[in-house]
């Protein structure tokens, strides 16, 4: 049964909301069904496409993933990223967010930014695009912040947050994205919302939590972030088939009578 922003808003204190990334349909038929959320992250051009951060993703990229993700996905709510550049004034955010909603099936998009977002938000929700929302450490201010930092330390920055998140919820954001926060800043605006906070790197109280499917099921190794857990040694199960294959080639073991015509 397709998940719906009015099923996700009754989850509200009652249910946790699961989320996690997925960029193609092989993986996002397997989270079908099972997952809550899917979000066509801009995360993609750093585990997809290998780049050093999320800025260099393009619309156009963003738009054939989110096609993807759709194709495999049937039931999951599924929410496609606003990449840097698109969305600088509420106008331009209105075009080519129109474009991912005419040309996708996502349920809604997502953008970075506090209350100076309001205005633009408001704008998209009342041209029936649904929004969610996404403060804390923001990825695509990583280069202008000089990298990923946690927010909401001091009481300035708590202040801040919690002004942002009343904003956004406003201006009719659906849900909020709160990322690299403080778990006591992160459960004062849950409690202080009426729509779903999801937490990455934001402690224990939001309502719900997203990964990333390839931190989650460890196929990036380079590095684990503090707030990720491994459910799987995904990299190191596929190098072990790998060399099981080319052993198999080698010798003379594959195919056999089983697998030839």
């Amino acid at each position: 049964m397709k998940v719906t922003i009015s099923k996700l808003h009754s989850y509200k204190n009652n249910k946790k909301i699961t989320m996690i990334t997925a960029y193609d349909a092989l993986f996002a038929k397997m989270f079908d069904n099972i997952i809550d959320t899917i979000l066509v992250g801009d995360s993609l051009n750093m585990s997809f496409y290998g780049e050093n951060d999320t800025v260099s993703a393009t619309l156009e990229q963003m738009i054939y993933h989110t096609k993807a993700v759709c194709n495999g996905a049937k039931n999951a709510y599924i929410i496609s990223d606003m990449p840097f550049g698109t969305y600088q004034t509420p106008q331009n955010a209105l075009i080519n967010a129109t474009k991912i909603f005419k040309e996708t099936k996502a349920d809604a998009i997502k953008l970075e930014g506090g209350k100076e977002k309001a205005q633009t938000i408001k704008l998209l929700t009342d041209n029936a695009i649904a929004v969610v929302a996404h403060i804390g450490l923001m990825p695509q201010f990583s280069r202008s912040e000089g990298g990923y930092k946690v927010k909401g330390k001091d009481e300035q920055s708590k202040i801040k947050l919690l002004e942002d998140a009343k904003a956004l919820e406003e201006a009719g954001a659906v849900m909020l994205v709160i990322e690299g926060v403080k778990e006591e800043v992160a459960q004062e605006i849950t409690k202080n919302l009426k729509i779903p906070v999801i937490g990455i790197g934001a402690g224990r109280y939001t309502d719900g939590q997203v990964l990333v499917w390839s931190d989650m099921l460890g196929f990036f190794d380079e590095f684990k972030p503090k707030f990720v857990k491994r459910y799987l040694n995904g990299a190191e199960i596929v190098k072990n088939a790998v060399k099981n294959y080319i052993n198999d080639v080698e010798d003379s073991k594959f195919p056999t009578e089983a697998e030839i015509y």
